[in-house]
């Protein structure tokens, strides 16, 4: 049996030695597939609008920015339609959005009137010149723009009350439902506190937790990205805390 076992193992040798080896088959590629690039965020465009024409909704006017021309009328006021008090108008869009966050505020409980919205030069004429008469211009100046540089002659803004009065024009307001409601929401609407707390050194004026200023809800919701800011720190402008000249 010994010598089959050894044919027998010398035949499986030689049949091993006579098979072909089988052909190698190479490796896939591993070349990497190149993946989608991440498709960037979309960023915000500062320069959307202008800061100095004055028919822009981005316009920055304060103590070393006139508006120019300084009797500047806006071409598309229109009366408010929802609770004011005096000659309530705005610019078109600033006006469609106020309602619209008339509306909201009232959908939760909240009255919202609007106290005082455009001004014109003349006007701005007599109410500085009454603050001027009644306090004198260094509070004066705190308080109310002098013509010419007033947000209210941009259509753009609005100063906003509670319907049962209380803190009309002071800075408690900042505390009543209402102005808690504005300055957690406004901006949805696009509309930005324009003068906020500690910025007087900047804006040149006090806080006026009433005050805000329609400027689109693009900007018053990256405004609203950084508390308390304001339109002179986003945009890069001096401080305004005084009058050139």
């Amino acid at each position: 049996m010994r010598g089959v076992w050894v044919v027998a193992s010398s035949a499986v040798l030689l049949l091993s030695a006579c098979t072909p080896a089988a052909p190698e088959i190479p490796a896939p590629s591993q070349s990497a597939v190149e993946s989608p690039s991440p498709t960037p965020s979309p960023t915000f465009d500062s320069t959307l609008w202008s800061i100095d024409e004055a028919d822009s909704i981005w316009v920055v006017a304060d103590k070393l920015r006139p508006l120019a021309p300084l009797d500047y009328v806006p071409d598309d006021l229109i009366a408010l339609e929802v609770p004011h008090a005096y000659d309530a108008r705005l610019r078109m869009s600033a006006a469609a959005m106020y309602t619209k966050m008339y509306e909201a505020a009232a959908a939760e409980g909240i009255d919202l009137v609007a106290q005082s919205t455009y001004r014109s030069y003349n006007t701005q004429v007599g109410v500085y010149n009454h603050y001027v008469a009644t306090i004198g211009q260094t509070r004066a100046d705190l308080q109310s723009a002098r013509p010419g540089h007033s947000e209210h002659q941009t259509g753009l803004s609005v100063d906003i009350r509670a319907k049962d009065g209380k803190c009309t024009i002071n800075q408690c307001f900042a505390d009543h439902p209402a102005g808690i409601w504005l300055a957690e929401n406004a901006w949805k609407w696009g509309f930005h506190l324009r003068y906020p707390d500690g910025k007087t050194d900047i804006t040149g004026y006090m806080f006026e937790p009433w005050h805000y200023r329609y400027v689109g809800k693009g900007l018053a919701a990256q405004l609203h990205e950084t508390p308390n800011i304001t339109l002179e720190e986003y945009f890069g402008l001096p401080a305004a805390p005084d009058y050139a000249g």
